[in-house]
């Protein structure tokens, strides 16, 4: 740890009394860095520290280092609620493609990123978490410390470059963040059989991170010549590579950051099927429009009887983003015989909400009405594209959870009265 403090230090050197200094996210995140600003706090004076730090991933609130730190992101986490309401955590509601637009213009004065050890030539590697390191990378006057980590092994077909971008650079092993597959409530079963059925071979899949992408994984083994285009990839893909279903080419799974246990991320860094590239390519419109048959499949915390979607607060506030789930909204609705799918429980765990509500009012809107496609419940599937407002609302009514399908009926004669 003195020596990583060290390396700090000197960097530290590098830049302005007020810098403002980017930290990699996803499983590449430096969590090492947040240990030594720990023991010297003073190196976190004055800091404003900007990433993409996933909820769920990504638990550490950078801007708690110092009491004159802050923080910029695009979501906030449990771990970022109190700097948030305190002020000492910005939020920036944009899409991750927008994202790369922010880091590429936005003044950064410094940035840390953790790296595979350099070969033969000095080339290092952005290995399972490539993320959006590369749109800060490329800004050549930025100064950049490396982290180096032999726990990061280097992908066959990813982001590497010369060992001399970096002005610093310090060893540190550390294990890549864990994350196991999980036992899921029985409704997922059920939503993932139905998202299967939606799917057909040869298409290519992009899947948001957390339930819908374990449930509708394990629900596609009878599938076959399926690729993936999605930013996160996790381990249940492991069974469907070693069922076959995966197509056996080259580039059939393109992805930005692997989400899983040493498992995944050992046979991401061998399969010569694999390739990781950055933002700027993963969430691209004009990539993914020009992917025939692209299924974007993604998850939400409510939908309303006019199919719009709320991926990111809880009872007006702020839990999480807006992330990828627009960017593959759109391109799979552009498509060539692409389909936008958008899955969630019917209810709480409880069953005493229902998640399909007449019409958000006091959250967010994620997606609107106008890019409404295909929803998905565990008691059904509503295809609600080209469809009038009526022929919404009866849709996504029978998708909902029996308990509740009269009362969202009453609610929406009631609202349809007065449009």
């Amino acid at each position: 740890m003195s020596k990583l403090i060290d390396s700090i230090k000197s960097f530290r050197k590098l830049l302005p009394s007020h810098p403002r200094l980017y930290i990699g996210g996803g499983t590449g995140e430096p969590s090492c860095v947040s240990l030594a600003f720990n023991q010297e706090t003073s190196l976190a004076k004055n800091v404003t520290f900007l990433g993409v730090w996933i909820p769920g991933i990504n638990d550490i609130d950078w801007s708690e280092h110092h009491p004159t730190a802050k923080a910029e992101s695009i979501f906030i986490s449990a771990a970022q609620r109190n700097s948030f309401e305190i002020g000492d955590t910005a939020f920036l509601p944009i899409t991750y493609s927008q994202s790369t637009r922010w880091l590429a213009r936005t003044r950064i004065d410094g940035a840390i990123v953790m790296v595979s050890p350099p070969d033969s030539n000095e080339m290092v590697n952005l290995g399972v978490s490539v993320d959006f390191a590369p749109t800060v990378l490329t800004r050549k006057k930025i100064p950049c410390l490396a982290i180096v980590n032999p726990e990061l092994k280097p992908v066959q077909d990813g982001v590497e470059l010369h060992i001399s971008r970096f002005s610093h650079q310090t060893e540190f092993e550390a294990p890549l963040p864990q994350f196991p597959i999980k036992s899921l409530p029985p409704a997922f079963e059920k939503i993932g059989d139905n998202i299967a059925s939606q799917i057909n071979d040869g298409d290519t899949l992009q899947f948001g991170l957390g339930n819908v992408q374990q449930c509708a994984l394990l629900s596609l083994k009878s599938h076959k010549k399926l690729r993936i285009h999605s930013g996160m990839v996790s381990d249940p893909l492991l069974t469907l590579m070693n069922l076959g279903v995966i197509a056996e080419s080259s580039n059939a799974i393109t992805t930005g950051v692997a989400v899983g246990t040493d498992n995944l991320y050992d046979e991401m860094c061998r399969s010569k099927r694999t390739r990781f590239r950055p933002v700027t390519f993963t969430h691209a419109i004009q990539v993914l429009a020009g992917i025939d048959r692209f299924k974007s499949i993604n998850s939400a915390l409510q939908i309303d009887l006019f199919g719009q979607v709320n991926a990111e607060s809880l009872n007006g506030r702020q839990v999480s983003g807006l992330g990828g789930i627009t960017d593959f909204h759109r391109g799979a609705s552009i498509s060539k015989d692409g389909r936008s799918i958008i899955a969630l429980s019917s209810a709480t765990v409880d069953q005493n909400i229902s998640r399909i509500v007449p019409l958000l009012r006091e959250t967010c809107v994620s997606i609107g009405r106008a890019e409404a496609d295909t929803f998905v419940t565990e008691y059904g599937v509503a295809s609600v594209r080209d469809k009038s407002v009526e022929q919404r609302a009866e849709a996504i009514i029978g998708i909902a959870h029996p308990k509740f399908r009269d009362i969202l009926a009453n609610q929406w004669h009631k609202l349809r009265a007065s449009l």
